[in-house]
C-alpha cells in the first residue's frame, strides 16, 4: 500500500451484499423491528451481527486491496475459526474468560499484494481441550483501497435513483419517502429489468435495501463477465420478512478505475419467487486526477495480527481513512425510519 496516496477503508457491514453466506439459515441476527433495536448502537455496527454456533458455517468476501480486518466477538462462549486468503489459512480463537469490549479484531491482514483476493471466514468451534464455546460472531469488515495517486484530491457525488444518466429497461416503481437518499427508490421484480450507468470516477458504490423478498442480480462493470449477488435479507425467525428496512447497504463497489468513462449494468433475477431488486442511490468518487494501481498476482504477502479488541469506532490503531467513506457519509445525511413501505 502506497501511504501517500489517497486511501480509505471501505466498511462492509455483516449485512451487506458484498458478503457470501453459505448457508444463512445457519447464523442468527437481530430484530431490527424489534422495541429495543438500536441501529446506533455503540456495540454492534448499524446495531446489526452475524452470529453461529454452527460447526463449519462460513462466509466468502472477494476484495481488492492491500489489507483486509475483520471485526466480530469475543468471550467464554466462542471458539476457534479459520481465515483462508487466497488458499492459505491462518487458525485463531475468539476465546476469552470474559466478554471483551467492541468492536473486537479477530484477523488483521496488512501488507497483501494489491490483487483481487478471495476470503474466506470459518467456525471451527471447541476445539481439542478448550475451555470455549461453540460460537463465532461476525460484526463487519474493513477493507483498504486506492482511490486516487498522492497529491489528488477525491470528491464524493451521489447520484440519486431518479437522475437522468441513469437508463431503466423493463418496469419499474417508485417510492416517495424521507426515508432513503434523496427522498425515494425505485424497484422492480421484472424479469431481466435492469438498470445502467455510464460515469467517470476512481471508484462506484451502488446502495439499496435488503428484505427476504428481494433475491439474486448481476453486475456487469464495462461488459467483463456478469457478477451474481444475492440482495435478501439474510434474517431468520418470524422477523425475517421485514428485517433490515434500516440503512443504506452496499450492492456493489468497485474501485482502482481509470481515467475514462465506464459502464455498469445492473439486471435483476428474480427466479420462481418474483423477487425484487431496490435501488436507492448510486456514490461515485471522483479523484482530481487518476492513478490506478497495477494489480499484481494474487500472491499472498501478509502480515496477520493476533486477534485484539480496539477502540469502540474501529479504527482502532488501523488505517483511516484519507477520504469521507460514502457510507458514513449517506448515514449522517438520512435519517431512515422505514414504516408502512414497500421495500
Amino acid at each position: 500500500m502506497d501511504p501517500n496516496a489517497v486511501n480509505t477503508n471501505v466498511t462492509i457491514d455483516d449485512f451487506d451484499s458484498l458478503i457470501t453466506y453459505a448457508d444463512q439459515s445457519q447464523w442468527t441476527t437481530p430484530d431490527t423491528f424489534s422495541a429495543d433495536y438500536n441501529p446506533d448502537s455503540k456495540e454492534w455496527l448499524r446495531g446489526t451481527y452475524h452470529l453461529t454456533e454452527v460447526v463449519g458455517a462460513e462466509l466468502d468476501l472477494n476484495f481488492t486491496g492491500p489489507a483486509i480486518y475483520i471485526y466480530g466477538h469475543s468471550g467464554p462462549s466462542y471458539g476457534s475459526y479459520s481465515i483462508d486468503i487466497d488458499g492459505i489459512s491462518t487458525t485463531k480463537s475468539a476465546y476469552a474468560a470474559q466478554n471483551v469490549s467492541t468492536p473486537y479484531l479477530l484477523y488483521e491482514a496488512s501488507n497483501l499484494a494489491y490483487a483481487k483476493h478471495t476470503l474466506r471466514l470459518k467456525n471451527l468451534g471447541k476445539q481439542d481441550q478448550d475451555q470455549s464455546g461453540n460460537g463465532l460472531l461476525l460484526d463487519f469488515i474493513r477493507s483498504t483501497v486506492q482511490l486516487a495517486p498522492e497529491g489528488a484530491t477525491v470528491e464524493n457525488k451521489t447520484i440519486e435513483e431518479t437522475d437522468p444518466s441513469i437508463t431503466y429497461t423493463g418496469e419499474w416503481g417508485h417510492n416517495q419517502s424521507g426515508n432513503f437518499s434523496g427522498g425515494g427508490s425505485t424497484y422492480t421484480n421484472g424479469d431481466g429489468a435492469s438498470f445502467s450507468l455510464t460515469f467517470q470516477a476512481s471508484a462506484i458504490y451502488v446502495f439499496g435495501d435488503k428484505k427476504n423478498d428481494h433475491g439474486l442480480y448481476s453486475v456487469s462493470l464495462d461488459n467483463g463477465s456478469a457478477e451474481i449477488y444475492n440482495g435478501v435479507s439474510g434474517c431468520g425467525g418470524g422477523f425475517g420478512f421485514t428485517c433490515e428496512q434500516q440503512l443504506p447497504s452496499i450492492k456493489y463497489f468497485a474501485s482502482n478505475l481509470a481515467q475514462g468513462n465506464h459502464t455498469l449494468t445492473l439486471t435483476n433475477i428474480p427466479g420462481v419467487n418474483k423477487s425484487f431488486f431496490d435501488l436507492d442511490s448510486i456514490v461515485l468518487t471522483v479523484p482530481s486526477k487518476y492513478g490506478p494501481r497495477q494489480l499484481n498476482a494474487s500472491t499472498l504477502t501478509t502480515r496477520a495480527a493476533q486477534a485484539s479488541p480496539t477502540t469502540p469506532n474501529g479504527n482502532g490503531s488501523h488505517p483511516g481513512t484519507s477520504a469521507m467513506n460514502p457510507i458514513l457519509f449517506m448515514i449522517l445525511a438520512v435519517v431512515w425510519v422505514f414504516n408502512g413501505i414497500r421495500l
